[in-house]
């Protein structure tokens, strides 16, 4: 199965937040901002594998500040790290600087997708092979990421966790 970089599963997607977009503080409305998210989120994915991708997980979202009414919103996603049916998929979220036109990172998330066959069955995905230092960070942390999850839904041991290990016990 053929490799591919971060770069060649990145979605890049943009919004102006409108008012039906808003809460009562005139900010973007988080659930709005998941739905983005989850929206890019699946064309990474599909970028990665071309096969139908469904969410499997969220595993952070961080809400760093908020996005007022008309703020232009720019997300980007790309596949941190694959494994053997599901992909790690990184977003970052940026608005425009009114004054500046410049980009700024306002908030990021995290998603597990997992690939299915046309019965819903897992199926394997392509490698993903990190290229810049962010992406090598990315899919290093992805691993330990992964191996906390599957410890607190009860599916590995933690003295299985060899990547968890590292940080905690001197070799």
């Amino acid at each position: 199965m053929k490799t591919k970089t971060p770069s060649e599963t990145k979605a890049v997607s943009t919004y102006i937040v409108l008012p039906n977009d808003t809460n009562d503080l005139d900010n973007l409305f988080g659930g709005k901002l998941l739905a983005w998210m989850d929206v890019i989120a699946s064309i990474s994915a599909y970028r990665l594998c071309g096969r139908v991708v469904v969410t499997a997980s969220v595993n952070n979202v961080s809400f760093k500040q908020a996005i007022p009414l008309s703020s232009i919103v720019t997300l980007e996603a790309k596949v941190s790290r694959s494994f053997t049916s599901s992909m790690e998929i990184f977003i970052d979220v940026f608005v425009e600087d009114k004054s500046t036109g410049k980009s700024v990172k306002c908030n990021e998330a995290i998603y597990t997708f997992v690939a299915v066959d046309q019965n819903g069955n897992p199926i394997e995905v392509p490698q993903v092979i990190p290229q810049t230092e962010e992406e090598k960070k990315r899919y290093d942390a992805a691993l330990r990421r992964k191996q906390l999850s599957l410890i607190l839904a009860g599916k590995m041991k933690a003295s299985e966790a060899t990547e968890l290990k590292k940080l905690f016990l001197e070799e």
